[in-house]
C-alpha cells in the first residue's frame, strides 16, 4: 500500500497486492489489482498468470485461459501456467487440450504433483483408468499426504473394480482431511456399513456441525449418510437426509421440465408409424451396436456385464456418440430433423456412429451402449442401423425412481432431484416407451425386466445372448468376475453374484414416498 501511493502505477506492488487479496477470497478486487498491472506492463506473465488464477476461481474460464495464453506467450516455459491452464480447459470439457498443458507443465517440473493429479482426472474422464492410476500413484510418491489424490486414486480403482483398494485409498484420504464430505460419500457408496462403524460416526458428527460446509459439500454429506443410515436400517433417518441432500442439489441445478416432457411428446408426433414405414430399407447395416437402455438404476449395467462377459462382446459403456451424429452444428433440433432425413443420411449417420466406436470393440462382433437415455432415440437407430439390437431394460417404477432419488449423479439426470418430477419423468418415459412397441416392428426390440434376470439368471441371460445373435457362453453367468471397468453407480454392485434386495425396497419408507407415488399415479 505504501508503495502504490509513491507510485500509483508501480505494477509489482499491484501484482502483489491483487496475489494477497486472493488468498483473502477477494477475487473480484484481486482481478482489478491484475488488469491495474497490467495496464501499467502488458508483458508482464505473472501478472497474466495471477489474474488467470482469480479469474478460474469466479468460473469465468474463458477469460481465464486467455490469461494464461498470454502468460504463457510472455514465458513459454512457465509450468505453473501449463499445469493451471490444464484445469481451466478441463473445466471446459477440452479434456485432450488441458491433457496437452498437464504433460508440458510435467515435462518442465516432472515433480508437480498437482499436475500428475490433474492430468490423472482427465484421462479418467476420456476412460483411461490405468493410465489415470499411475500418474495418481506419481502424485502421492511425490507428496504422500495429498487427499485429493488418494480420492481420486479411489474413484479409479472402483471402476476397475478394485473394491478393497478403493475403500483404503477413501480412507486413507479421510484419515488425513476428516472433515471432506466428498470422500465419505465415495467411501459410502462403496463399502457397506456396519452399526458401530467410525467413519459413519464421523459423518453424523460433521453432520452435526455442518454449517461452515458449502452447498455442495453439504449435498454429498447428506447423500452419504443416508446410504450409511440405510446399509445399518435405519430407514426413516437414511430418508430424511435423502430428502435434505435432494433438496440441496435441486436448488443447484437447472431443470426445465416442461421443455423436457415436451420432447417427449415431440418424437412421438415425428416418429409415426408413416415416417418409419417410408425410410424402411435404409441404414447401415452393421450388427456391431447392441444398445442398452432405460431409466436409471433400472438394471441396465447389470444386463451390460452379462453380456460383455462374454468372449464376443465388449462392453462399451455410456457412449455419447449417438447424441454427437444426431445433432450437428447448424442442423434442425432432434427429433424435427429425423423428418427431413433422406435414406442416404439415415446410413450416413449410422456409418459415422459404427466408425467413431468400432475401435472400442476391438476384435468382439458385438459393442453395448449403455446410454440409459438412449430411449428417447430407439426410432432414429431403427432406421440408422436396422441390424443393430435394442434392448430395453425395466424395473418396478417405484423401486427405479427411489433408486434414483438415493443417488448423487455426477452429471445429467437433473428431473432424479425432486420426488414429484421423478414421478412425473417417469410417466412421461413410460409412455415413449409405449409409442415406441407401438410403431416398431415386431422383435425389433427385446424388454427384459431386472425382477426376471434376477429371479432367473441363466434363463434371461441365455435370452439376451440369443438376441444378440451369438452362441451361449457359461462366462455370462459369472459375469461379477469379468475384468472390465464399470464407470456408473453401480459399479460396487456388478462386482457382486446376483441377490434379491433391491426388490420392493421402497416399501421400506411407506408413506414418505407419497411425493412420488402420487405422481406416479396420475
Amino acid at each position: 500500500t505504501d508503495a502504490l501511493q509513491l507510485r500509483p502505477s508501480y505494477a509489482d506492488a499491484l501484482n502483489n497486492r491483487g496475489t494477497a487479496l486472493d488468498h483473502l477470497a477477494r477475487y473480484e478486487e484481486a482481478i482489478a489489482c491484475y488488469g491495474q498491472a497490467l495496464a501499467a506492463r502488458p508483458e508482464y506473465p505473472e501478472a497474466h498468470y495471477n489474474l488467470a488464477n482469480s479469474l478460474h476461481h469466479v468460473r469465468r474460464y474463458e477469460q481465464a485461459a486467455a490469461h494464461y495464453y498470454a502468460a504463457l506467450t510472455f514465458h513459454p516455459d512457465f509450468a505453473e501456467a501449463h499445469a493451471n491452464l490444464g484445469v481451466t480447459l478441463q473445466a471446459q470439457g477440452q479434456l485432450e487440450q488441458a491433457i496437452g498443458h498437464y504433460e508440458r507443465a510435467l515435462e518442465l517440473r516432472p515433480d508437480h504433483a498437482d499436475a500428475h493429479n490433474n492430468l490423472g482426472t482427465a484421462l479418467d474422464a476420456l476412460g483411461q483408468y490405468g493410465r489415470a492410476v499411475a500418474h495418481f500413484d506419481h502424485a502421492l510418491g511425490l507428496r504422500p499426504a495429498f487427499p485429493a489424490a488418494l480420492n481420486n486414486l479411489g474413484n479409479a480403482l472402483r471402476v476397475l473394480g478394485k473394491i478393497e483398494q478403493a475403500v483404503a485409498a477413501y480412507e486413507q484420504a479421510l484419515h488425513l482431511s476428516p472433515r471432506t464430505p466428498t470422500v465419505f460419500r465415495n467411501l459410502a457408496e462403496t463399502k457397506r456399513f456396519q452399526v458401530g462403524d467410525a467413519h459413519l460416526a464421523a459423518m453424523e458428527e460433521l453432520a452435526g456441525t455442518a454449517t461452515g460446509l458449502g452447498i455442495e459439500e453439504q449435498t454429498a454429506l447428506h447423500f452419504g449418510l443416508a446410504k450409511g443410515l440405510a446399509d445399518i436400517g435405519d430407514r426413516r433417518r437414511s430418508f430424511e437426509h435423502l430428502v435434505l441432500g435432494n433438496a440441496l442439489k435441486r436448488q443447484e441445478i437447472r431443470y426445465l421440465e416442461q421443455p423436457t416432457l415436451a420432447l417427449f411428446q415431440r418424437i412421438t408426433e415425428v416418429f409415426t408409424p408413416d415416417l418409419l414405414s417410408d425410410r424402411q430399407g435404409g441404414g447401415f447395416g452393421s450388427e456391431l451396436p447392441v444398445f442398452v437402455f432405460g431409466m436409471p438404476r433400472s438394471g441396465t449395467t447389470l444386463v451390460e456385464q452379462i453380456l460383455a462377459s462374454h468372449p464376443n462382446v465388449a462392453g462399451g459403456g455410456e457412449l455419447r456418440e449417438l447424441l454427437r451424429c444426431v445433432e450437428p452444428p447448424g442442423e434442425p433440433p432432434y427429433p424435427e430433423v429425423v423428418g427431413s432425413m433422406e435414406a442416404h443420411q439415415l446410413r450416413q449417420l449410422g456409418e459415422r456412429y459404427v466408425q467413431r466406436v468400432r475401435p472400442l470393440a476391438g476384435g468382439a462382433a458385438r459393442l453395448t451402449d449403455k446410454m440409459p437415455s438412449n430411449f428417447v432415440l430407439v426410432g432414429l437407430i431403427h432406421l440408422a442401423l436396422p441390424r443393430a439390437r435394442l434392448i430395453h431394460v425395466v424395473r418396478d417404477p417405484i423401486d427405479t425412481c427411489v433408486s434414483c432419488f438415493s443417488v448423487l449423479f455426477n452429471e445429467g439426470h437433473p428431473y432424479s432431484y425432486s420426488l414429484p418430477e421423478l414421478g412425473r419423468y417417469y410417466r412421461a418415459y413410460e409412455r415413449l416407451m409405449a409409442h415406441w412397441r407401438d410403431v416398431l416392428p415386431a422383435g425389433a426390440m427385446l424388454e427384459v425386466r431386472y425382477e426376471d434376470v434376477v429371479g432367473d439368471l441363466e434363463g434371461q441371460a441365455r435370452r439376451l445372448v440369443s438376441y444378440c445373435g451369438l452362441d451361449w457362453d457359461d462366462s455370462c453367468l459369472a459375469y461379477y468376475l469379468t475384468d472390465r471397468p464399470v464407470h456408473t453407480r453401480s459399479a460396487v454392485q456388478v462386482r457382486q453374484p446376483i441377490y434379491r434386495t433391491s426388490i420392493g425396497r421402497w416399501q421400506q419408507y411407506g408413506e414418505l414416498l407419497r411425493p412420488l407415488l402420487d405422481a406416479l399415479e396420475k
